[in-house]
């Protein structure tokens, strides 16, 4: 792959068929029905993005930050660990790009991620299914050590790049596409980036506004890509003290709403758009008025292959 000399780096962003954000906000109204008619639950589309899910602004931010900071050079490859999405994300912007993507991710990721990541041209490592991401994080870890000079380590876990992307975008269209009524926001949680940047931005807006984390009930579920935070180890960007509560989400629960999410709505969504959903709508039955807001971070292309899901 040739590397393009950093003055070009931008126009090749530019270049992309669509720019990162200002993805759709749209209303759920089947599988709302029940509620008070002054409650509505809204959710980004972020499938939008040229990669296909919300990682597309982490990615970029990520990117575009350590160019400008110097750490990424022509000389270095991108390093990091990732559950699927935000690997491609750094995988779309370092195709078009010229820039060189290593990626460790868990060998029981999705065939679609995995066939994605290879297409684009990743030099990809596979770890231990039972390690989870912690054990593909200790991998690039271990590469890093051993070759400190040939790589820039992303780290999406740890990077305030990652946050800030939402607290510059995610935060300030949903607070504009709302007209600023937004009464709770709710995310579900990986790396917890887009909970820390959206929630920062719009508690600035408005003290008022509620801002929920979702997570799996237990630490061993089958919703890919998304942590429960007693159990996990805490992502350094995580401030446990930002969000006003946790909702949690039974597995069955989120794989049964993207089946009605599918099926009633037309959305074609991912697991964790199921799970977000689920929490939105645990919070909406406690209302009697209010605009809720939630993100549905992926289509349901990459989960094709789970059988289960799709009975």
């Amino acid at each position: 792959m040739n590397t393009l000399t950093l003055e070009k780096l931008d126009m090749q962003v530019d270049s992309l068929p669509a720019r990162v954000g200002n993805t759709p906000l749209l209303p759920l109204r089947r599988v709302t029905l029940g509620l008070p008619p002054s409650v509505n639950i809204y959710a980004k589309a972020e499938w939008f993005n040229p990669g296909g899910s919300i990682k597309d602004r982490a990615a970029l931010n990520i990117i575009q930050t350590a160019i400008a900071n110097g750490d990424l050079t022509p000389k270095k490859r991108l390093l990091d660990s990732t559950s699927g999405n935000t690997g491609i994300a750094y995988a779309t912007f370092g195709a078009a790009m010229g820039i060189p993507v290593t990626l460790a991710l868990p060998e029981n990721a999705s065939k679609e991620r995995i066939a994605i990541l290879r297409s684009l041209g990743v030099d990809l490592i596979l770890t231990e299914a039972s390690e989870g991401p912690e054990g593909s994080m200790k991998v690039v870890r271990e590469m890093l050590a051993k070759s400190p000079d040939k790589y820039f380590y992303a780290n999406q876990y740890g990077n305030p790049a990652n946050w800030l992307a939402h607290y510059q975008s995610t935060g300030p269209e949903i607070f504009n596409q709302t007209g600023g009524t937004i009464t709770h926001f709710i995310a579900v949680m990986g790396t917890s980036g887009t909970m820390m940047g959206t929630g920062r931005y719009l508690r600035e807006q408005n003290p008022q506004i509620e801002l929920i984390a979702g997570q799996p009930t237990k630490p061993l579920h089958g919703l890919e890509g998304m942590k429960h935070m007693q159990s996990a180890l805490h992502p350094d960007i995580y401030d446990a003290q930002l969000h006003d509560r946790v909702v949690e989400i039974e597995t069955d629960e989120a794989y049964t709403m993207v089946r009605r999410l599918a099926r009633e709505e037309g959305l074609f969504v991912g697991l964790s758009a199921g799970a977000a959903a689920v929490a939105a709508l645990h919070v909406a039955e406690e209302l009697d008025e209010g605009v809720v807001v939630t993100i549905f971070p992926d289509a349901g292309y990459k989960y094709l292959s789970n059988e289960e899901l799709w009975r």
